[in-house]
C-alpha cells in the first residue's frame, strides 16, 4: 500500500462548496476522493501538455532546419489567410 501523506490546503469558498456537493451528491466517497481525482486529471493534462510542446519544439527545429537548408518560400499572407479559411471551410461541413 502507498504511503500516505496528509495535506492541509486552501481553497476558495465556491471550490470548497463544489467539493462537499460532489460527496453529498454521493460522486465521491469523501472530499480526499474529489483531490485525488482532481490531481490525477491534472497530471494527466500536465503530461499532455508537455507532450504537446515536445511537438511543436520538434516542428519548429524541423522549420528553422528547412530554413538552413534553403527550404523557403515567399511569405504570401493571403495564401494563409485563403488556407485557414479553407480549412475552417471543410471544419464547419464536418460537423
Amino acid at each position: 500500500m502507498p504511503e500516505i501523506e496528509r495535506l492541509t490546503i486552501t481553497l476558495p469558498a465556491q471550490m470548497a462548496e463544489d467539493v462537499k456537493d460532489a460527496v453529498h451528491a454521493g460522486e465521491y466517497a469523501s472530499t480526499s476522493e474529489v483531490v485525488r481525482d482532481a490531481l490525477r486529471l491534472w497530471k494527466a493534462n500536465r503530461a499532455l501538455q508537455l507532450q504537446e510542446l515536445e511537438a511543436l519544439k520538434a516542428d519548429i527545429d524541423k522549420g528553422l532546419a528547412d530554413v538552413a537548408a534553403g527550404r523557403v518560400a515567399d511569405f504570401d499572407p493571403a495564401r494563409i489567410i485563403e488556407r485557414g479559411r479553407e480549412l475552417l471551410t471543410r471544419r464547419s461541413s464536418s460537423v
